[in-house]
């Protein structure tokens, strides 16, 4: 595997590749982004993975400098996965002045659910993967369901740009207790480790009650946030939304069965975990 960290050596090494398979990352790589690039290299070849911590999706009380950052491990980790080339550049390398042009994402799906949580949050994801598919120049790019508002954003703006990227979507990474594998998972104490697949449970609950005929949305999400608390989270929402554009599905909808996601996003101590399953 070969390790670049500036823009032009990335792309002398890539010069004449038609077939580039990408998966960007922010480091700290555990089996849910090893199986990114496995599902990567089913779709293209070679296959490229970057590891950048952007600073510009994280907001002035989130924890740029607490990410984790465990470098080593992840370049053995993507040795063993045949990785081709690993992007590593430093801010400097990727934002030689500053990024002053953003890419802002549309307010009704850029600013509701992690959108309202985390202001700026989908700003500055769609810049650095705006930027970062300018540098790999992919034929296609895979992004995980578990963040599943961000792949719906970064598939919307593909296409908007028609950016000659296909995007593919890689299922939920989960442990054998249901848990979403994370980066921050390694926060969570033993204690909360034990608790966190509660998350996921909420999750099937609303599902089967939506399956079964209980198509009260507010009451179901207000539920499930009062059971969350009862078990000391911090609940951010539980949403049922429609797959296709995250808005509340009205009675209509409903009723025609449009294809439904249920959403959520809670702390567990000072951890701030996210998940969804789609209905």
């Amino acid at each position: 595997m070969k390790i670049v960290t500036t823009i032009e050596e990335l792309r002398d090494q890539l010069r004449g590749q038609l077939r580039t398979a990408f998966v960007p990352t922010m480091g700290n790589l555990h089996e849910g982004h090893l199986s990114l690039m496995r599902l990567a290299r089913r779709h293209g070849d070679p296959v490229v993975a970057s590891i950048f911590v952007n600073r510009l999706q994280f907001g002035p009380n989130e924890d740029f400098d607490k990410y984790p950052r465990t470098f080593q491990a992840d370049v053995e980790k993507l040795e063993k996965e045949g990785v081709y080339v690993l992007f590593a550049p430093t801010e400097k390398d990727l934002y030689p002045e500053p990024q002053e042009y953003r890419v802002q994402p549309p307010n009704d799906l850029g600013n509701i659910l992690e959108g309202e949580f985390r202001p700026g949050f989908f700003t500055g994801v769609t810049t650095v993967v705006l930027k970062l598919f300018s540098c790999v120049q992919p034929k296609v790019a895979v992004f995980g369901k578990k963040d599943y508002q961000q792949l719906m954003i970064v598939r919307n703006m593909s296409r908007q740009f028609a950016l000659p990227t296909e995007i593919i979507a890689a299922e939920t990474y989960r442990a054998d207790d249901g848990l979403a594998l994370s980066s921050r998972n390694r926060y969570l104490s033993s204690d909360e480790r034990a608790e966190a697949p509660q998350l996921f449970q909420t999750l099937n609950a609303v599902a089967q009650e939506v399956r079964s005929g209980h198509l009260n949305m507010f009451e179901l999400e207000r539920d499930a946030m009062a059971q969350l608390d009862k078990r000391g989270w911090k609940p951010d929402y539980v949403a049922v939304r429609k797959r296709i554009d995250l808005q509340p599905p009205s009675a209509g909808d409903l009723a025609e069965g449009v294809p439904l996601v249920a959403l959520c996003a809670a702390k567990l101590g000072v951890t701030r975990l996210i998940d969804n399953l789609e209905i």
